[in-house]
């Protein structure tokens, strides 16, 4: 069965980096594309990063260009998010979902493609 656990979020000053990891369970990363996604209280999941197979990936939010990367480690089938210089507005909880792996566009921007989603992690930027 496909689980999905996000972990790494926090309270963090303006201007530092975390990491979040997203530990896939029950099928391989081989078979998924995993999406980053991120949620701000009261509005719907904004579609940050997504990878998939052979190290595909696309990004989906202009903001976070050059700031926030995308990377998984096969051998631990974990997906990572790498946040730098982060500002007030990265706020918010943070959830990895999966889809399944398609050709020719394995990743998507669309939340409601992705059919398994982590419980989230929250992501406080605060001085």
């Amino acid at each position: 069965q496909l689980q999905l656990v996000e972990s790494g979020g926090g309270l963090v000053q303006p201007g530092r980096f975390l990491r979040l990891s997203c530990v896939v369970s029950g099928v391989t990363l081989d078979e998924l594309a995993i999406g980053w996604f991120r949620q701000a209280p009261g509005k719907g999941p904004e579609a940050l990063l997504c990878i998939a197979r052979g190290g595909t990936t696309a990004l989906f939010a202009a903001a976070v260009d050059g700031r926030l990367t995308i990377s998984s480690d096969r051998a631990k089938n974990t997906v990572y998010l790498q946040m730098e210089s982060l500002t007030v507005e990265d706020s918010g909880r943070y959830y990895c979902a999966a889809r399944p792996f398609s050709l020719p566009y394995p990743c998507s921007g669309a939340a409601e493609s992705y059919t398994q989603w982590g419980q989230g992690t929250q992501v406080t930027v605060s001085a």
